[in-house]
């Protein structure tokens, strides 16, 4: 197969949305099959009794807040589901994370979660999901191949423009990454995704 990546160049995972290239794309560039498909990843259970009133305050802001810019919607639409979501799983986070595998994988990630049981990571996009996901994937990888003996057999990763969620999944062992097709929207499904997100993260 042809390839698309010069191997005497440097990329950064930025560069990979930059280039518009498909998922799939990136995927198959790095030896990992690929798939479309509905993800229907777990939910936690428990009471989340902070989900309401994260709502209400996102609603009550949203008026007064310019939010054509990425840095906005970090501010207002993704902080305030990462703190919470850090306070409901304990996990440890980093915001713009550096993580280098090789030249060809490496560069900066938005927010990095680590529990005791999993990783997640976090891509904030401005706009256009799709190519966010092509940068999601490259990410996913390099997370894949930087842990490299770690018992971990799922590596879960979304990305999110503020307004809108997308989640995909790479399965280590069969080297195979699916872009789930499920979507969530904020504030409508923000409880249905806080409860993805907690599990994703909560010690078995």
């Amino acid at each position: 197969m042809h390839k698309l990546l010069d191997p005497s160049e440097s990329y950064t995972f930025s560069k990979f949305f930059e280039m518009k290239l498909s998922p799939r794309n990136v995927a198959n560039e790095f030896g990992y099959s690929f798939e479309r498909g509905n993800l229907n990843l777990p939910q936690y259970l428990g009471e989340i009794d902070r989900v309401k009133e994260t709502s209400k305050r996102m609603a009550e802001v949203r008026p007064y807040v310019n939010l054509a810019r990425e840095a906005s919607r970090r501010e207002v639409l993704i902080a305030p589901v990462i703190l919470d979501l850090v306070y409901y799983t304990k996990a440890e986070l980093e915001i713009e994370y550096p993580l280098k595998v090789n030249q060809q994988l490496q560069g900066i990630i938005d927010y990095f979660l680590e529990s005791t049981k999993d990783f997640l990571i976090v891509e904030a996009k401005r706009e256009d999901l799709d190519f966010g996901m092509t940068q999601l994937f490259s990410e996913l990888i390099a997370l894949d191949l930087w842990l490299e003996d770690q018992p971990q057999t799922l590596l879960l990763g979304a990305v999110t423009t503020g307004k809108a969620w997308e989640f995909a999944q790479l399965n280590r062992s069969r080297k195979h990454i699916i872009q789930g097709l499920e979507g969530y929207l904020i504030p409508k499904d923000l409880e249905e995704l806080m409860r993805i997100l907690i599990q994703a993260l909560s010690a078995s």
